[in-house]
């Protein structure tokens, strides 16, 4: 069964997400992520920039098939496309508000979660889901911890 953890309480959300890529990228760990169209377009232009001395490697789904397969983080608005790379990538890291169709044929899933009261709200619903359906949720809050830089 898919293993499921929120990250909670973040106060730069796409920011957290770039340093969480760059650690999974370090450790060859590939990832999809599944946002809205204008997060994935910030997050595309961050991965490049976020930092002077580090890169992820990254691609669209739409990439040409020998791309996808030589990148270790993919984003993505919906994981429809993204089926057949669950093998590959076994995480799945959502900053959607909904629940990603297809997650359960990952071996992770991380949702991240921002301060703002929209944001929290959605992710009740997608805890509800995953909670009701028997996944086993890990919850860490990082509103009062240094863990919420994802170093």
């Amino acid at each position: 069964m898919t293993e499921v953890a929120f990250h909670f309480n973040l106060a730069d959300k796409l920011g957290y997400t770039c340093r969480l890529l760059r650690k999974m990228a370090g450790r060859g760990v590939e990832a999809v992520v599944v946002a809205e169209e204008q997060d994935l377009a910030t997050l595309d232009t961050l991965l490049w920039t976020f930092s002077p001395l580090d890169f992820v490697p990254h691609c669209r789904a739409q990439a040409r098939d020998h791309v996808l397969a030589l990148t270790p983080t993919v984003l993505t608005a919906s994981l429809d496309a993204m089926a057949a790379r669950a093998g590959h990538a076994p995480t799945v890291v959502n900053l959607a508000p909904g629940v990603p169709q297809g997650f359960e044929k990952f071996e992770r899933l991380i949702e991240l979660v921002g301060g703002d009261d929209e944001d929290r709200a959605a992710a009740r619903q997608r805890w509800k889901h995953y909670k009701d359906r028997g996944y086993a949720i890990t919850r860490h809050d990082l509103a009062s911890s240094e863990a919420g830089h994802a170093a």
